[in-house]
């Protein structure tokens, strides 16, 4: 379940972004944002994002891995924990950006 996305994808994520934001009618730039800052400052928050992800992803690995039976990651009794598991760390998170 890994959110994995090459260079050209974030930064077509953040084209897309920018684009977005030009078109927006009650979005303004102040004078001194230009598009290749606010590009870099984008792509920047999107990494920042998915590595925040891919640490959870890596802590419901650890914590199935340290369960004292050995569940076999594929199996369906795996999918069920790391998708209870990661919806408890996606939930914590959530309370703390409260």
């Amino acid at each position: 379940m890994s959110l994995r996305l090459s260079r050209a994808k974030i930064n077509r994520l953040a084209d897309i972004v920018i684009e977005l934001l030009e078109k927006a009618d009650y979005v303004d730039f102040p004078p001194y944002v230009d598009a290749p800052s606010l590009r870099v400052s984008i792509k920047k928050a999107i990494e920042k994002e998915l590595q925040l992800y891919q640490e959870i992803e890596e802590r419901v690995i650890q914590k199935i891995s340290s369960q004292k039976k050995h569940i076999e990651e594929g199996s369906r009794e795996w999918d069920i924990l790391f998708r209870k598991y990661y919806n408890e760390e996606i939930s914590k998170l959530d309370k703390i950006l409260e």
